[in-house]
């Protein structure tokens, strides 16, 4: 049921490949799923830090990957031990455009692989990155409703297809009343003034 009210703010991270560029529609929508402001508000921004599933499964594969593609045989320990750095180090790359290629530059030199093996995945990064945001979005979603659940605040949920009030902007005064506007701000053209 979540994935109905998160597929916009997952449409919007996987065609822009940035999981910030998504952020106002998630809230926005997981308002509307029943989870609480100050949940969401406190989950989401320590999820887009700490909660990377996507990218840090995305570099333990694009690791082991280029090793494979070299021919280079890990042991399970070896696997385990990269999978383990790459949870530590994958923490803060979501602001950061392709900062995944970085990391996994120095995942491969740091266990003595060939750092050249990047070049394979170059050419293919940009749709991987629109997966593992896709999956970033999805797994900060589905952290911050399973506390919302086990804190026992889940709220009853909106109607995913009601539509929501818009700001009048076609008002008498033009969507300006209330606002503390100096005079020659504001301007209405039926008058004639402005």
């Amino acid at each position: 049921m979540l994935i109905r009210y998160i597929r916009e703010p997952l449409l919007i991270a996987f065609s822009t490949a940035s999981s910030e560029a998504a952020l106002p529609k998630l809230f926005e929508q997981l308002d509307r799923f029943g989870v609480p402001r100050r949940i969401s508000g406190f989950m989401l921004p320590l999820g887009y830090s700490f909660n990377l599933d996507g990218s840090m499964m995305y570099m333990s594969f694009a690791t082991i990957f280029i090793a494979q593609a070299y021919g280079i045989d890990l042991s399970i320990g070896t696997q385990i031990v990269i999978l383990l750095t790459l949870m530590i180090s994958s923490k803060g790359v979501a602001a950061v455009p392709r900062a995944s290629l970085v990391v996994i530059t120095g995942t491969l030199a740091m266990f003595g692989l060939p750092v050249e093996g990047i070049a394979i995945i170059l050419g293919i990064d940009q749709f991987l990155d629109m997966g593992r945001t896709a999956t970033n979005v999805v797994g900060n979603a589905v952290a911050t409703s399973v506390i919302t659940k086990w804190e026992g605040l889940l709220e009853e949920p909106e109607p995913d297809f009601a539509e929501h009030p818009h700001a009048p902007a076609n008002t008498a005064h033009g969507g300006a009343r209330g606002l503390n506007l100096a005079e020659d701000m504001v301007t209405d053209e039926r008058a004639g003034t402005g």
